[in-house]
């Protein structure tokens, strides 16, 4: 059974800062949507205090996470220990996106590696933290980061990269708008 905390503990916070992957959550509000799971990476993640959390957002086939939580807030973020003791961890919350150019750009950018690629900042309040006990979850050997977006980002060129977004990124599988438009 898992434990619930209201807010982003110590332990927790050392628990996070050690992982090298991340899975972000979120889908529509209609039934016949599409639930949206992605793997992250990168040293994209921060944590800005007990109740609020953001990560790099770089560009990818789809914008999923951007169209959800402009539709209904919904994001649960999930840590999973793969050396180590067991644990799982999961931040419900509700996120919205910074964009460049965005009030909060400057002062969120300065807490990451910005990289060619680098789409959006998705920041979330959290309101919930779980833990379980993740004893199931298999042990694997982090061997680095794959260096093939930051390739395939500055063989686009920025020019390629927005036309990308353009035709890519406005809409999300189910036809929900991002915020990047």
């Amino acid at each position: 059974m898992g434990k619930f905390f209201s807010t982003i503990s110590d332990i927790h916070m050392s628990f996070i800062q050690k992982q090298k992957i991340y899975f972000t959550a979120s889908a529509p509000l209609s039934a016949e949507g599409h639930v949206n799971l992605s793997p992250k990476g990168m040293d994209s993640f921060r944590i800005l205090s007990p109740t609020r959390v953001a990560y790099m957002d770089i560009v990818g086939s789809g914008n999923e996470t951007s169209a959800h939580i402009l539709e209904n807030g919904r994001i649960t973020i999930m840590f999973c220990a793969f050396e180590g003791p067991p644990n799982i961890l999961r931040l419900y919350g509700h996120g919205y996106t910074v964009l460049p150019g965005d009030e909060e750009w400057e002062q969120l950018a300065q807490l990451f590696e910005l990289q060619p690629a680098t789409r959006q900042i998705i920041v979330a309040d959290i309101h919930k933290v779980q833990t379980s006990c993740g004893f199931s979850v298999p042990y694997y050997e982090y061997l680095g980061e794959r260096d093939q977006a930051q390739n395939w980002a500055e063989h686009k060129g920025a020019e390629g990269l927005e036309q990308y977004k353009q035709e890519k990124n406005r809409l999300s599988i189910d036809g929900l708008p991002t915020a990047l438009y």
